[in-house]
């Protein structure tokens, strides 16, 4: 009899987390065949990842509210896994661990924000975010005992995730985000010859924490340093936090806020620019780190462990408190005035067992 694998993935849209589901089925789609498997995705759209030699069960409803999330997560599922008939492993690929009927489960834990520290300001921008961080925990809790892995991109959630349920160490994996950085070709700067261009590339919510840059670009301009230019992908009118940063530090001549950019747009400005920023507060990767990296340039980071992991390899790295605003616009100034003394290569940490370095690995880890 073939081995049943299901993935379940309803919650993932956009963003990183896609780019998971993508990739997860992509190698499944090969594996089916190569190893006679039957692979089964519980997702939003069939066209957000459609792949060959692949069933699809497509459901809307659990992503219109968290209520309806949690019965399909709690409830539901176990229905649907008595349906599906005997599952060999059973993959949810979104933080949550489902009540279903398997042989073998695993849940993918790329949330971080059970270990996020909000602030004031994230209550007033971004209640949701707060609550998140307040209750994901108790999100994260029922059933993650009954899985026989936790999949995680970095050693310090591996660590985080065994302090925090007591979940030994052998239980969690460490499967790395497989990203191609890819540098294309420097381009002749638009600014002025002798001005310094930074890049940070975020949503715009209040964890990405845009407003240290804003701060720090402000204190600059105060010194008389205006020979620079900070482009942030944020356009000042997408949400309330948006809103405030725009009134609040728009009118300095040294922050373009350029707003949504794509990803070949993007790079573009990682190849004209001198440095990247990075402050956010929380991050299960920080993609734009491992991206910008490729290019050898200056990456000033929040000195933050999932920013030491990221940058693990690089090059020209210095690390600041992001809740520091003068402490960024020291490490920016230095930069503009040919200093770079303080930078540094951040060593690679060699991976503990159990890890991974593929989908492919992983499945066999998975179902050994």
């Amino acid at each position: 009899m073939r081995k049943t694998i299901v993935i379940s993935a309803v919650n993932l849209v956009e963003a990183g987390p896609l780019a998971i589901l993508r990739e997860c089925l992509a190698c499944l789609s090969i594996m089916a065949v190569a190893d006679n498997y039957r692979v089964i995705a519980l997702v939003y759209k069939q066209s957000l990842a459609d792949f060959p030699n692949i069933e699809y069960i497509e459901t809307q409803w659990p992503k219109k509210r968290w209520v309806n999330r949690l019965w399909y997560e709690y409830v539901s599922m176990r229905s649907i896994s008595r349906q599906i008939g005997p599952v060999s492993l059973w993959f949810s690929l979104h933080d949550t661990s489902p009540s279903i009927i398997a042989e073998r489960r695993a849940v993918y834990c790329h949330n971080a924000f059970p270990f996020y520290r909000w602030k004031l300001h994230d209550l007033l921008f971004a209640p949701k975010i707060v609550l998140f961080a307040l209750f994901s925990k108790y999100i994260y809790r029922p059933n993650i005992q009954h899985n026989n892995y936790l999949v995680v991109q970095q050693q310090w959630l591996r660590e985080a995730f065994h302090r925090l349920f007591a979940i030994p160490t052998t239980k969690i994996i460490v499967a790395p985000a497989s990203v191609t950085a890819k540098a294309v070709s420097v381009l002749e700067k638009e600014e002025k010859p002798g001005f310094y261009s930074f890049v940070f590339a975020g949503s715009p919510n209040s964890h990405k924490n845009f407003e240290v840059i804003c701060q720090a670009a402000a204190l600059l301009e105060q010194q008389g340093l205006v020979h620079f230019k900070v482009h942030l992908t944020v356009k000042g009118d997408e949400n309330k936090y948006a809103q405030w940063l725009h009134r609040k530090w728009g009118h300095l001549q040294s922050l373009d806020f350029m707003g949504f950019v794509t990803r070949e747009q993007l790079e573009v400005y990682y190849a004209s620019s001198d440095c990247l920023i990075f402050p956010s507060k929380t991050e299960s990767w920080g993609l734009p780190i491992t991206e910008f990296s490729a290019y050898g340039k200056p990456m000033l980071l929040a000195d933050l462990p999932y920013a030491h992991d990221t940058a693990a390899g690089s090059s020209s790295v210095s690390f600041f408190d992001p809740d520091d605003p003068q402490a960024l616009a020291t490490q920016m100034g230095a930069l503009m005035g040919g200093d770079e003394s303080f930078l540094h290569a951040v060593a690679k940490e060699k991976l503990v067992e159990p890890f991974v370095l593929n989908w492919t690995d992983l499945f066999h880890k998975l179902l050994q």
